[in-house]
């Protein structure tokens, strides 16, 4: 077994400029999984994430653990809060956005590197 603490994780938003926006911590290297993906995020107040995404082959279940906000699935929105977990098959577009206190969640799902599609424009405004 490995035990790591979610902060004790780099912050990946930092190295690509999305710091003042996100936190984003990938955290499978860290805890040595093999076939299981696990990310923390962190939005502050009333931003969303930097990107949409969707994957080809990994679906993600997504837990909010503090704070709301919505997220939106393709063309659906959603509004979420804690202890809400949402399931996202693979080719569903989707980015959170944080409510007025912020929004704090875990994304979790199989590991297959290379699998994600990254969309800057999905729900701009």
């Amino acid at each position: 077994f490995t035990k790591v603490n979610l902060r004790d994780v780099k912050d990946s938003a930092v190295a690509f400029g999305f710091s003042d926006t996100q936190e984003a911590r990938f955290c499978g290297r860290d805890l040595g999984a093999v076939s299981t993906g696990l990310a923390h995020h962190v939005l502050k107040p009333g931003k969303r994430q930097s990107f949409g995404h969707r994957h080809a082959d990994a679906e993600e279940v997504y837990v909010v653990l503090a704070g709301s906000g919505r997220v939106k699935l393709d063309d659906e929105i959603i509004d979420v809060g804690p202890r809400d977990a949402v399931r996202v098959a693979p080719s569903v577009l989707r980015r959170f956005e944080a409510g007025p206190e912020g929004i704090e969640f875990l994304a979790f799902g199989p590991s297959h590197p290379g699998d994600g599609e990254i969309v800057p424009d999905f729900w701009a405004e």
